[in-house]
């Protein structure tokens, strides 16, 4: 007789990454919901911190503590070598606070001008904080990041983000030119996820444990 799923929240309102957190995770015996689908709203918490990973952590210790649940927080965005790594933590306010896909796309794109080659380098980067409040301890947390390069123009009509400017030499394609099944097995989420999958499998073994 399998165990019942346990209930997995996902501390974001980008319905993006709850898509793929939900395809990365299905063969686990979770149940993977939005902080919204159990509170009603995502509690607002400031993203203020230098690193994707201590924004992922202050954000599954906010929400988990508030909902009382396995809780697990994202932070990823995208680092520019030209740009000395930004837009980095800003990456989805890279234009301004409350700036769309295509706002900050524009901006990227404005700020490269005149940049070629190699210098387009880039990186997605992803961390990933698990956080149960039902047990001592702090975080778990892992990192995944996929390198690639800024296109000159967006391409696909995928994913979101910078999807469709970051550009992989090894596919050929913008990561908003691959379909869901083929980002999730390459993309700095994937990677994160692989990472988190060890950890997150033994908690949950020690979770469905019958008392």
């Amino acid at each position: 007789m399998s165990a019942a799923p346990s209930t997995l929240v996902v501390a974001t309102g980008n319905r993006g990454k709850i898509r793929e957190l939900i395809s990365l995770l299905g063969d686990l015996p979770l149940n993977v919901v939005s902080v919204a689908d159990v509170l009603g709203q995502k509690p607002a918490v400031a993203e203020d911190e230098d690193t994707f990973a201590q924004n992922a952590c202050k954000k599954a210790v906010a929400i988990g503590s508030a909902v009382g649940m396995l809780t697990l927080a994202d932070d990823s965005g995208l680092e520019v070598d030209a740009l000395g790594g930004r837009p980095g933590v800003r990456s989805a306010r890279f234009a301004g606070e409350n700036a769309s896909d295509e706002q900050n796309n524009a901006a990227l794109l404005a700020a490269l001008a005149g940049f070629s080659g190699d210098k387009r380098r880039a990186r997605y980067r992803c961390a990933l904080a698990l956080f149960d409040p039902r047990r001592d301890g702090v975080p778990i947390i892992v990192e995944g990041v996929c390198e690639g390069f800024i296109a000159h123009a967006p391409r696909g009509n995928g994913g979101f983000g910078y999807d469709p400017l970051f550009f992989m030499e090894g596919e050929g394609k913008t990561m908003a030119e691959l379909d869901l099944a083929q980002k999730n097995r390459i993309s700095h989420r994937a990677h994160a996820v692989t990472a988190l999958r060890p950890r997150l499998e033994l908690l949950l073994g020690a979770t469905l444990l019958p008392s």
